[in-house]
């Protein structure tokens, strides 16, 4: 955040300082060049005119000023009761509502239905009750090989950033800075081709499934975030005098606390409620397994064998409207298990106490602030090292491109996650969310209020969820069902298959990369 004082100085003051000051001489009015040049204007034109532009550029100028002040205050105060409730766990103080806590047992009761769904349809196939995990032990296959792969990744992040950063603190002195810099920078780089290339070569050359892919990719985004961030603290920082490495032990903190925005101190908790970690687990894996269901009873029987059917536009349509219910619980199911299961828990082990994971996104009544309360931690990274960065570089003028520049990071990331996991490029997410989301950020501002707001808000979240398990699956299980190696199957010239090669069964995807 900038000084308030850089702000006085460069004009963004108070409104009481630009009604103060004469018009007439001394310095511009605090609104800069552009106040100035529109007060030279409007004297022509009335001095009503121009003290009504005046004031409602100040006024706005006025509120950015108390939003980010407030807005840095809440997120930097300790809580007073670290053992009570933090943001971040809004739906445990709703659970405390029987009205709220009858939606939560509704939901409980669908995983209640579909497990006796599965062993009702098991007694009538197969004669007798069984309760299958197919989809569950195929999309974590290879863990292990998955979790060997983690540790390399997870020793390069906590090793090589940190010398880094403790060569960069060390005083210039003529040669021997240079020699630390261009052995900091090949340090670097070989950080970075080895986090990006590692995971990339595993799961191509053993065929990771998804879920595999997950562990991977998460831990590749996530400390490439944050490896090349980690010193700073809310303002500019790089190597130089002045730069000061942090101690292993907050650094070693950092890399496992539920945030990505580097401070040498967090607010704690005086102790660790173990059976509130066991509860989030427990929630979180049972999260897992209500998705699995959904995708083996809702998603597999309607796009298993669709890809074999001529396409039709009347086909695709009604694919899309019977993937919005499914995907809209899959949304719901990836925040509860993630932003709040997951991250308390570990916030839990670790007595975090800035729980600010999200907020209420389900309140929202525009996409810039479903945006904005989604996800909190992602949120932060972005506004302070891609939102500021980029007002930095273009003189804090282009904050439309700032905006763009941050839809961009996040689109770009969203899609890469995507490629990886399902071993395909099929750029809907990158779509939807850079073109269809950044439009909807425009046109549904936060000027927009009203019950029907939100209830638009969730009607383009179901269709939009639809329209990518619908064209996800569609593409997942048409490269299922025409695979390469079928194509050289009738190619004389073609490489045989390698032995022990059989595809799984028609009720199971496959990941062809």
């Amino acid at each position: 955040m900038e000084p308030k004082a850089t702000r006085l100085r460069r004009g963004e003051g108070p409104r009481g300082e630009q009604e103060d000051r004469p018009s007439g001489e001394g310095e511009p009015p605090s609104g800069g060049a552009e106040s100035w040049e529109v007060l030279e204007v409007g004297t022509h034109r009335g001095e009503g005119v121009v003290k009504t532009q005046l004031l409602e550029h100040a006024q706005g100028q006025l509120t950015e000023l108390l939003d980010r002040a407030m807005w840095e205050a809440v997120r930097s105060y300790p809580p007073q009761e670290p053992e009570g409730l933090g943001p971040g766990e809004w739906l445990d103080e709703l659970m405390e509502v029987q009205h709220f806590r009858t939606i939560y047992h509704m939901f409980i009761a669908g995983l209640c239905v579909f497990i006796i769904s599965t062993l009702a349809i098991d007694l009538i196939d197969e004669g007798r009750l069984m309760l299958e995990f197919d989809l569950l032990i195929f999309s974590f296959g290879q863990l292990p090989l998955a979790l060997m792969t983690w540790v390399p990744m997870f020793l390069s992040t906590l090793l090589v950033p940190y010398q880094v950063l403790r060569l960069g603190a060390r005083p210039r002195a003529g040669g021997a800075w240079v020699l630390r810099a261009g052995l900091g920078c090949v340090l670097l780089v070989a950080h970075t081709v080895g986090l990006c290339a590692l995971p990339v070569l595993v799961a191509l050359k053993y065929q990771l499934p998804p879920a595999s892919r997950c562990i991977l990719v998460f831990e590749q985004v996530t400390r490439r975030g944050v490896a090349g961030r980690a010193p700073r603290k809310g303002s500019s920082g790089g190597w130089g005098e002045g730069m000061q490495a942090p101690s292993f032990s907050s650094y070693l903190y950092f890399l496992f606390c539920p945030t990505l925005i580097y401070r040498k101190t967090y607010p704690r908790t005086p102790n660790v409620r173990w059976n509130y970690v066991a509860k989030n687990f427990a929630q979180a894996l049972g999260c897992v397994l209500y998705a699995c269901f959904i995708l083996s009873r809702l998603c597999v029987p309607v796009f298993a064998n669709m890809s074999r059917e001529p396409f039709s536009t009347r086909a695709l349509v009604l694919s899309i409207m019977h993937a919005t219910l499914p995907g809209i619980f899959m949304l719901l199911l990836i925040f509860f298990a993630f932003l709040h299961c997951w991250l308390n828990a570990f916030a839990e082990m670790l007595r975090f106490g800035d729980r600010m994971f999200y907020r209420d996104w389900w309140n929202s009544t525009s996409f810039s602030n479903y945006y904005r309360t989604w996800n909190v931690v992602v949120h932060d990274w972005l506004y302070s090292y891609v939102y500021q960065d980029g007002l930095w570089l273009l003189g804090g003028r282009a904050r439309g491109a700032a905006m763009l520049a941050v839809f961009l990071v996040s689109a770009v990331v969203h899609e890469y996650i995507f490629c990886f996991v399902l071993g395909f490029f099929y750029p809907v997410m990158l779509i939807l969310f850079l073109v269809i989301g950044g439009l909807m950020n425009f046109m549904m501002h936060d000027r927009h209020t009203g019950p029907a707001w939100n209830v638009l808000m969730w009607t383009m979240l179901f269709l939009g969820q639809g329209i990518q398990v619908s064209l996800y699956c569609q593409e997942w299980y048409a490269r299922r069902h025409c695979p390469l190696p079928q194509v050289r199957d009738h190619d004389p010239h073609s490489a045989p298959h390698p032995e022990g090669h059989t595809p799984l069964p028609s009720s199971q995807p496959s990941v062809v990369t």
